[in-house]
């Protein structure tokens, strides 16, 4: 979809607006005292806390006033139908059980998007006032060292590159191990990070992030911030994956073809 350069500013200045928002309302809560989580599901700890659905309130009330023509895609109150085909795509607190431990790690997240994908997507990261964006033109990180562009890091091999996943346990078994066939050839792994990882591979800090089980609110705004910077984001396939699912960035495309060939291995 093509957007005007007047709409694009506004586009730009509502996504700022929003993570505005959600910094000032999830630095309330974090690092305080008695915060507690509920857990979304029975089988495991997957946590929400009144500084998640506060959040999400405040931008989807900014975007009722700016924006009521759009579609709403959010984490914790769901869809919401727009006319104007264009979605807000957003995470309150991507990263709630590093939010609960006092991490710098989790962020907000906010993206617009069309049919085809994000256009448009911020990475903020409240606590260190660090926010990374990319599209419409734009791939920018402004933070405690300044205003800089963001590029991705030359090309290497997977030898040399630099791994990131939120779990070390990836996924289902069989994701697991296609992980780990990656893992086992590069020269540094890590994890723990969330969306902020997707913002080090932007920056030009690492090759790789590697994850499966995403939705859509997880990836979006790092495609267009990772695309904005040079780099690739697609499935496991090679395909386009911002509905969510088993998520592959990756800062050139020579690393790419690599880690896809070792995650399709039998």
């Amino acid at each position: 979809m093509r957007v005007s350069g007047e709409e694009a500013a506004e586009l730009v200045a509502t996504a700022h607006a929003l993570a505005d928002a959600a910094r000032e309302a999830t630095l309330q809560h974090f690092r305080r005292a008695g915060l507690s989580a509920e857990t979304k599901e029975t089988h495991r700890f997957d946590p929400v806390t009144v500084a998640d659905r506060l959040s999400e309130e405040r931008m989807r009330a900014i975007l009722a006033a700016r924006r009521p023509q759009d579609a709403i895609l959010g984490e914790e109150f769901g869809p919401k139908p727009g006319t104007s085909g264009l979605t807000w795509v957003l995470d309150p607190i991507d990263g709630t059980r590093g939010y609960l431990s006092g991490t710098p790690t989790w962020g907000v997240l906010v993206a617009v998007s069309d049919v085809e994908g994000p256009l448009f997507g911020i990475i903020d990261q409240p606590y260190i006032r660090e926010r990374f964006e990319g599209g419409l033109g734009r791939a920018e990180v402004n933070g405690p060292m300044g205003r800089a562009a963001l590029a991705v890091r030359p090309p290497r091999t997977l030898s040399e590159a630099i791994l990131f996943t939120t779990f070390p346990e990836v996924g289902t078994a069989q994701e697991g191990a296609a992980f780990a066939r990656v893992a086992g050839q590069a020269r540094l792994v890590r994890y723990g990070m969330d969306c902020y990882a997707y913002a080090l591979l932007a920056a030009g800090q690492i090759d790789l992030v590697i994850e499966a089980g995403l939705q859509a609110y997880d990836v979006q705004a790092p495609i267009a911030v990772i695309e904005a910077a040079g780099g690739i984001v697609t499935d496991w396939s090679g395909g386009p994956v911002h509905h969510g699912g088993q998520v592959l960035a990756a800062s050139c495309p020579a690393l790419h073809a690599r880690a896809l060939e070792l995650l399709n291995a039998r």
